[in-house]
């Protein structure tokens, strides 16, 4: 084999950095030996893999190309390293498995927590670091390898990563229980609705792209919003009277639980989303992030 590891983190490093200099203080190694190294890789190769903008190299189009195998190959060695406790002085003693999970908001706090402790007990030997974060923040750690997989509530629109529906989410309009709704006596009509204020999530939220795709088409507009960038400042906000949302039963089951929020009755359709689990083109599953991962549990059920 002519290729090696060390041209693939030396080319990562040049790719990310943008300069030979960057890349050979990070590595480290000397500047000439990076410039080097680049150029034997380019050799090998038979293509130039930068437009040579002043000091600044950019990917060309064979670099981007290369750029997204080379993370996958790197990623794979450092996971061997790390489950195999390769360190510095070459000796090897088996770690526990180690899983990385991005997971947007509603699923990180309110879906996992329970199906990471199951596994744990199941298997107390393999750890789970679970990293929470809108649906945007979450592809952009799955395509960077970050993590292993990313579970999120809302459309994925990245390229390079696969997409496959992992479970289904009940959504429910909900209120204080002292709202003028909740004692209407009827469901709630769609121009009523649009007249209310919503509490709503940030822009880039899986929750907020999809209730404008599910509410809007039936409501014409929010005639007033507060926009609040957290599903639990949004259900303490609205059992406090500040408005009404659409969130998940998954999210609020406890408030409702307590008597501190009710489902309202409305004239719109059910309003059901998926979740998706999305990968890396690139990446493999272990065996327990295939365990974590198989039969997601069902929806809970809505309530009157």
């Amino acid at each position: 084999m002519k290729l090696t590891l060390r041209q693939l983190q030396i080319f990562s490093a040049i790719a990310e950095l943008g300069s030979t200099t960057a890349a050979a203080a990070s590595i480290p190694l000397s500047q000439s030996a990076t410039s080097a190294a680049l150029a034997e890789l380019e050799s090998l190769l038979g293509s130039p893999l930068f437009d040579r903008v002043g000091k600044r190299l950019i990917l060309n189009e064979t670099g981007r190309a290369l750029h997204l195998r080379a993370r996958a190959a790197l990623n794979t060695a450092m996971e061997i390293e790390r489950d195999f406790g390769v360190d510095d002085s070459n000796r090897r003693s088996f770690l526990p498995a180690h899983i990385r999970l991005g997971a947007s908001t509603t699923i990180g706090n309110y879906v996992m927590p329970a199906r990471i402790a199951q596994l744990q007990r199941e298997q107390p030997h393999i750890a789970v670091e679970m990293r929470i974060g809108n649906t945007q923040d979450v592809v952009n750690a799955v395509l960077r390898m970050e993590v292993d997989a990313g579970l999120i509530e809302g459309p994925c629109h990245a390229d390079g990563l696969d997409v496959q529906p992992w479970a289904t989410d009940r959504m429910a309009i909900v209120a204080a229980p002292d709202h003028p709704f909740a004692k209407l006596g009827r469901p709630a009509n769609a121009l009523e609705l649009g007249k209310e204020r919503w509490l709503l999530r940030e822009s880039g939220s899986g929750t907020r792209e999809l209730l404008d795709q599910m509410l809007l088409p039936h409501l014409g507009g929010f005639q007033s919003t507060t926009q609040l960038g957290d599903t639990e400042a949004i259900k303490q906000a609205t059992a406090a009277g500040l408005g009404i949302a659409c969130l998940p039963l998954c999210a609020v089951g406890d408030q409702l639980a307590l008597g501190k929020l009710v489902v309202l009755q409305t004239a719109l359709p059910a309003l059901d989303r998926p979740f998706y689990c999305i990968r890396h083109r690139f990446k493999s599953f272990s065996a327990p992030l295939e365990t974590l991962l198989t039969a997601a549990p069902a929806p809970p059920a809505q309530k009157a």
